[in-house]
Order: C-alpha cells, then structure tokens, then sequence
C-alpha cells in the first residue's frame, strides 16, 4: 500500500460499508455471550483449522509460488508459508485463548460515593474491529480468535501476497462459527475489493470502531494519516541489541543469534548490534564468525570491520543501514564507547520495538531500561521475546509502537474499553 491511499469507487464504498454493519450486527450476539460459549467457539475453531489444514496448505503454496514469481524475499516469504505444523501451532495458540480468562466483565476499579451511588468501571468490547495487514495468514486467525474471546467483530484485509490462503482460512472460520450457533459475520474479509476496499475500511467511521494496521513502514503510515477510524499503530521493529562492557561472551553470542536469525521475517529480530568498546575486542570476532556462517551479511562500522576475522567480509554501514528494518539476514554493526552512545545511537534510530541489552552490571542495565523508551526492554534476554503468546498474553493482534491506549504486545484486554456503571436509590444531583 502506498502512502498516498487511492479513493475507492462509490459501489466499493457502499460494499464495504455493508459489511461493517453486517459486523455491527453480528457483534450484538458476542455481548451477552458467556465465557463456556466463547471459548467453546474458539476450540472448534481450532479443531477446523486442523481439519482443513490440506486445504489451507494447498492454497498457500499458490501464494508462495505467486510470491516467488514476484521476487518477494526469503523473509516475507518465510512469513508467508504455513505448513500442518505451523497450523497447528495456531490452532494450539487458540486453545491456549480459550484457557485465559475472559477480559469482558472485569471490574478495573470502583468505588461508593457518599451519596451512597455505586461506581464500576467495567471492561466491555469495542465492538468492530478492522484489521489491514500483509502477508501474514496467521493473523487472519489470531485475529479472529483474539476479537472472539474479547466479545468483538472483525473485518479482515489481509492483502495480496497471502489472498488464497485467507479466503480458505476465512472460509473454514466462518464454517465453524456457524456449526457453534454463532454469527458466520463476526469474521469478515474485506480482501476481494483490494486496496479500495481498505480505504473505505479506514473511512468507515461509526460503523468500525478501532483500526489495527500491522505491515511495512509505508501501509502503517498510510492507515495513520488516512484513516478516519480511530487506530491503534504498530510499528516497525527496528530492533537493537547492546552488548555491554561487562556482557557474558557465552551469553551475549546465542542472545544475539536468536535475536537476529530464529526467525527473520518478523517484527521483533534484531537488525542493529552495538558493542561496547571494551568487549569488541573479544566479543566481535567469534560473533562475526558465527552470524557469517549463519548466513548474515553484516553493515559495519570501521572499527568492526578491524576486527573481522579473516574469510569474514563486512559491507561498509551508512546511515540508511541504521534506520533500516531489514526483514532478512542482514544486520547493521557499530562498536560505541559507552552505554551513553550507545542509548544515544538507539534513541536517533529506534522504531520504539524492542532493545536487548546484555551486561553483567545491575547499574547498566537500569540505566539503558530508565533511559530508553521504546515498547519492550529485555535485560539478558533475545529480542525475540516480544510476543503475545510469549508474554502469556495468548495470541497477540499487533504490537503497538504507540503510547495511548496499548502498549507493546496487544493481548485480549487491550481489545475491550470500559464503561461506567452507576448503581443508586433514587439520588438526584443537587
């Protein structure tokens, strides 16, 4: 999606308006639904998604191939592709969304004036929720799943480069739903009126209550400046990991190794390392060695580049190399002088994701967390952490870069509101 949106055709408009209020609609029977009904809902999902995994199988090798055909790169690529075995970590990811508790109902605080009314403020759900993002078929189903559990609809424009797979999975949802008694509506996809289709979604104001984009740098962007649905913004994960003067050799290097190469595609893998000057020495040969023979390309800095090991080549790093989300194996390198250039590198360049910091000293580690401002800090612990399922939050619908609303890894409570209730016995302001 580009970052100028193209305004749909009226009859698009019209369409995808439809929908939404098809969605409104269907969201009335979420909100007297009981836990036993969402989560029963929810494990037959799942128990489809395995059923249907030849089927769901088949049509995603028709967006690998079209992918391929494409030039798409290995990492989207890899973020792309389902197998029976990732199935079957999303349909589990289900059924640990069923084990959680339900967020709708929660009392977050309350109180008894003196007057003698009784205040509650109560999670309840947004209602509709509006979902663009690409190429990641497992969202199509987090998402639902997530919008299931916490009492809402959802309206689904999972883009291109995943279309066959989202029809089928979309299709196997909707089944299910139905077979539980449930609106086959609280699971819509809006992808057969492509990008037009997505701008009216983002102009659906009244009948969409939150947008969520989660993508490229340049889809969020257009979702934020188009948008006249209010929008949660997930960011882009540029990605840092700072190995301090006091770090662990033996820690830091399988730190940064799963931070940079256990999965590429991915919002939360590293892309920047940063070494300080004491450790370089020590540190950087053996991690070269083992991102080269990793397969990683790495963009350096002069003093890095010293301290390359023979048959080890290094790219030469520019400033566009700092700003970059690489989404594949690169990684950019620079040696700083201290824990203040190297919060202050982090702070110029980060996307406000995830920041690593590996280091033996409790002083350190509380400065670059006081310091740093970004979404997730893990203290001797990968970047690859920053995760819905990770943090215990079941599936997660997006991680938020922003600072109103939610924060971080978005989980079943970030998907509800609140309202007031007020009980009383006839008081009267006077």
């Amino acid at each position: 999606m580009t970052t100028t949106a193209a305004q749909p055709a009226a009859e698009v408009s019209e369409q995808v308006l439809a929908v939404a209020r098809r969605a409104k609609d269907a969201s009335r029977a979420l909100a007297v639904a009981t836990r036993g009904t969402k989560d029963a809902a929810l494990h037959a999902l799942a128990d489809a998604l395995i059923a249907q995994a030849d089927r769901i199988v088949v049509a995603n090798t028709d967006d690998l191939e079209r992918g391929r055909a494409n030039g798409t790169s290995a990492g989207l690529l890899d973020r792309l592709a389902l197998t029976p075995e990732r199935i079957g970590s999303i349909a589990a990811a289900l059924r640990d969304l069923a084990a959680l508790p339900d967020p709708v109902g929660e009392v977050v605080r309350g109180s008894t004036l003196p007057n003698g009314l009784r205040l509650q403020q109560v999670r309840v759900p947004m209602g509709v929720v509006g979902m663009i993002y690409e190429a990641r078929p497992n969202v199509t189903v987090d998402a639902a799943g997530l919008a299931l559990k916490s009492g809402n609809a959802v309206i689904l424009r999972g883009g291109s480069a995943a279309a066959s797979s989202n029809e089928v999975i979309v299709d196997v949802l909707r089944e299910a739903l139905e077979a539980q008694g449930l609106p086959a509506d609280l699971v819509q996809s809006i992808d057969a009126w492509g990008r037009p289709g997505g701008v009216a979604l983002m102009h659906a104001r009244g009948l969409v209550d939150v947008l969520v984009p989660r993508g490229g740098a340049d889809l969020i962007r257009t979702v934020v400046q188009e948008a006249t649905v209010p929008v949660i913004e997930t960011g882009v994960g540029n990605c840092h990991v700072y190995v301090d003067a006091t770090a662990d050799p033996v820690m830091a290097l399988p730190i940064l190794l799963n931070s940079k190469t256990q999965r590429v595609g991915v919002c939360n893998a590293a892309e920047t390392l940063l070494v300080h000057q004491d450790a370089a020495a020590e540190f950087l040969p053996s991690a070269l060695t083992a991102l080269a023979e990793a397969g990683v390309t790495v963009h350096a800095d002069n003093i890095t580049a010293s301290l390359a090991p023979t048959g080890v080549t290094v790219v030469p790093a520019t400033d566009e190399d700092w700003a970059t989300e690489y989404l594949s194996l690169d990684i950019a390198v620079r040696v700083v002088d201290d824990l203040d250039e190297a919060i202050t590198h982090i702070r110029r360049w980060t996307s406000g994701h995830t920041e690593a910091i590996v280091t033996r000293d409790l002083a350190s580690s509380e400065r670059f967390v006081a310091e740093l401002d970004s979404a997730a800090i893990m203290v001797n612990a990968s970047t690859r952490f920053t995760d819905g399922g990770e943090f215990g939050l079941g599936a997660e619908i997006g991680i938020s870069t922003q600072k109103l609303h939610a924060r971080g890894p978005m989980g079943l409570a970030e998907l509800t509101t609140t309202k007031w209730i007020v009980h009383g016995e006839g008081q009267i302001r006077p």
